[in-house]
């Protein structure tokens, strides 16, 4: 059969990636980095987010799947967020790729939002309200309690700690 990363790469979509992220890593490099990160027993955690009514909701699952299949311990989603001028920048970036599923996007989005494209409210903004949000909601807490990605704590060891010597060394670290 086919490896994981090979039937990962197949499942996830690039070519969205390309429209909606240029220039950052695609879906194998990510799923390479969180299996990485796991083989060096770092705790690794996967956020799946925006999540796009009608664009990218569909791979929910599979994105799930992948990232357990690369050693990811917990899982969390951000339904798509469209504060301020964001919205516009949005819906025409739908009319452009996606002209014929722009109307349907923004119309679950609306849904979900309380009849607007945003909703600021703190517990509201990163998952919505309504039908088509709590089935997102419920297809991501199936599938991350089915892979075993709904556990949120994890033991740290911090007994490795050290504060560095002198102020600002750490940014050593991202040298």
């Amino acid at each position: 059969g086919r490896s994981p990363l090979l039937q990962a790469q197949r499942l996830l979509d690039r070519s969205l990636k390309r429209r909606l992220e240029p220039r950052t890593a695609g879906p194998a490099a990510r799923l390479r980095t969180i299996e990485t990160l796991a083989m060096a027993g770092i705790p690794v955690s996967v956020l799946v987010a925006p999540v796009i009514p009608k664009i990218n909701d569909h791979e929910l699952e599979a994105i799930l799947e992948a990232a357990r299949d690369h050693g990811a311990r917990s899982a969390a989603y951000i339904f798509l967020r469209l504060p301020r001028e964001v919205a516009q920048l949005f819906a025409d970036w739908l009319e452009h790729h996606y002209p014929d599923r722009a109307r349907a996007v923004m119309s679950l989005v609306r849904q979900s939002r309380g009849g607007r494209n945003y909703d600021a409210r703190f517990g509201e903004r990163m998952r919505g309200t309504g039908p088509f949000a709590g089935l997102i909601r419920h297809r991501f807490l199936t599938a991350a309690r089915r892979l075993g990605l709904d556990q949120r704590s994890v033991d740290l060891d911090t007994s490795q700690f050290a504060r560095p010597p002198r102020a600002g060394d750490q940014l050593a670290l991202f040298a």
